[in-house]
């Protein structure tokens, strides 16, 4: 769980930046699901694996529509 806190903390962080919700959305999505993909490892659950993978492929999508929105505004 020291995991977690800490991300939440970068994600509380990232908020009062100018950073776009977007990326800061998918950053945390991709954090998130990568713990479940390990956790569906660990524990021999190939669908909390799969969902995992299938979770952090969104979030790299979503960050990257963040990204592409803050190059839009440049």
């Amino acid at each position: 769980m020291g995991r977690l806190t800490c991300l939440q903390a970068s994600i509380n962080e990232w908020r009062g930046s100018d950073t776009d919700k977007d990326r800061i959305a998918g950053a945390a999505k991709q954090a998130k699901c990568a713990i479940k993909e390990a956790a569906g490892r660990a524990l021999g659950d190939a669908k909390l694996t799969a969902d995992g993978k299938s979770d952090k492929v969104e979030g790299k999508i979503q960050n990257a529509i963040g990204g592409l929105k803050d190059a839009l505004k440049k």
